[in-house]
């Protein structure tokens, strides 16, 4: 087992989880991403960008995730009031 330091923008992870290899942190980090930006999705959407560096115990950095949210210009189109024609 070794151990994984999943660090976001806001939040350097200092205790880190044990794992069985790099491959189950990666889908440990997808978990984790998702919860996060769920719990946090005002604030994603607001800069509609987040980062997720994974690394091992001697800091060094296996993998990134780079998540960018992009909303369709129509989504503001269902917020604007239309006048009667």
């Amino acid at each position: 087992m070794s151990r994984f330091f999943f660090h976001t923008d806001n939040v350097q992870d200092e205790e880190g989880t044990e794992l069985e290899s790099v491959a189950v942190a990666k889908c440990e980090a997808i978990k984790l991403a998702a919860g996060i930006i769920c719990d946090e999705a005002a604030d994603f959407w607001e800069r509609a960008e987040w980062t997720m560096t994974v690394s091992d115990e001697r800091g060094l950095t296996l993998f990134q995730l780079d998540i960018v949210g992009t909303e369709s210009a129509a989504v503001g189109y269902r917020n604007v009031k239309r006048s009667p024609a």
